[in-house]
């Protein structure tokens, strides 16, 4: 059972610190590819909906596993017209048929679910061939020395911040599953570096 810091604290963290302008801006660069039929994995606090383009998608189907993100999440401000099917579920444990949908969207989710590769694997099963797999996330810094202060303050991180890790390799965790045709990284500006690099882009289903 989730503790009372979990349930009360940690999904305000998540909306105010996932929910920010300079996130929006790496949002803003994958979402609105979207189409067709969508799944966006770890739906948090809805922070993507006003990205999506209406236009493009046909459905879209949200998975959460935190019901008061769920809450907030409904309540959240949309793209005009869009509409969103959310569901409890795990990226790991998908309820999906094999290839039946277009899109998957993951953003600042893969350093938050138990198993990375397993939700990777489910997402490439979901999606059909060529399917767009759209990423935008944080996780290991390439520069060994900010790699090494990850390695040492992830399990605290990790506590605080309701079990986002800053350790994972988000290019090469993409890379077992999909094709990567578009790909941009960089530290965040204004960030601490322990938490602010940033990897955005497409990938293929092949």
């Amino acid at each position: 059972m989730a503790s009372w810091y979990e349930r009360r604290v940690v999904p305000h963290i998540i909306r105010l610190g996932c929910g920010c302008q300079t996130l929006g801006e790496y949002r803003q660069q994958v979402v609105p590819q979207a189409k067709g039929r969508v799944l966006e994995l770890g739906f948090g606090a809805g922070a993507n909906l006003r990205f999506y383009d209406s236009a493009r998608v046909t459905q879209l189907i949200g998975i959460e596993p935190s019901p008061e993100l769920r809450t907030i999440a409904a309540r959240a401000e949309r793209a005009p017209g869009l509409a969103v099917d959310l569901q409890a579920g795990e990226g790991e444990h998908l309820p999906f048929e094999d290839a039946s949908f277009d899109s998957v969207v993951c953003t600042y989710t893969l350093c938050t679910v138990a198993d990375h590769d397993r939700t990777l694997a489910e997402a490439r099963r979901v999606l059909r061939p060529g399917g767009l797999f759209l990423f935008s996330e944080h996780g290991a810094a390439p520069d060994p020395d900010v790699a090494r202060w990850q390695q040492r303050l992830d399990p605290l991180w990790s506590r605080i911040f309701g079990g986002c890790h800053i350790t994972r390799n988000v290019r090469a965790s993409i890379e077992r599953r999909f094709t990567i045709d578009s790909h941009h990284a960089r530290y965040q500006p204004g960030a601490p570096k322990l938490a602010g690099w940033m990897e955005w882009g497409r990938a293929i289903a092949g």
